[in-house]
């Protein structure tokens, strides 16, 4: 019971705060899996991929997926709800008032300044999208070279999507084409 009641809290404080979408989670669930040790980050790598290349919103399925493996299918149904719970919670709030406050200078100056919120929250995630996926940190600390900071794998396939989707033939393959590409590679590079 406790664990169900620690899901829905440290979701409901994400949905709470992270402004800006799924990417604005991704600092929020780094912090969740260095305090209770319900994930590691290379279990944040893979839940970001899975969770990319699947339907629906990032965040949602990241906070099922974290649900899921640490208590099961009722633990994914109780994270996924404390996540969408704040997002909810407010919607309603603010439609029920946002008609008499709509022209509001307060109330524009408060949307404003929400949006570099939002952007800092989402450069953070990027950033660590890029440490988690493109640099082996622990081994560069362990060993000190400059060549082992790079996971070089990962970097080629970066470099190699990137000069992919700007050729021409290439540049306008559907991007479920490229998902699957990305998938598959992963998968190889897994083996």
């Amino acid at each position: 019971m406790m664990l169900y009641l620690r899901l829905f809290a440290e979701f409901f404080c994400t949905g709470l705060f992270s402004i800006g979408g799924g990417l604005a989670t991704i600092p929020f669930l780094q912090d969740i899996g260095q305090r209770t040790g319900w994930f590691t980050s290379h279990e944040l790598a893979n839940m970001i991929a899975i969770s990319e290349s699947t339907p629906g919103p990032m965040g949602v399925n990241m906070a099922t997926y974290v649900g899921f493996t640490t208590a099961g299918i009722p633990g994914s149904i109780i994270a996924t709800a404390g996540l969408i719970t704040p997002s909810i919670a407010v919607i309603i709030i603010v439609a029920s008032i946002l008609r008499r406050f709509r022209d509001n200078k307060y109330v524009d100056a408060v949307f404003y300044g929400l949006r570099p919120a939002s952007t800092g929250l989402i450069a953070a995630a990027c950033w660590s999208v890029i440490t988690i996926s493109l640099l082996d940190i622990p081994g560069w600390q362990a060993d000190g070279q400059l060549l082992t900071l790079f996971n070089w794998r990962c970097l080629l396939l970066a470099v190699a999507v990137f000069l992919l989707t700007r050729f021409k033939p290439t540049r306008k393959l559907h991007p479920v084409v490229w998902i699957l590409l990305s998938a598959a590679a992963g998968v190889l590079f897994q083996l």
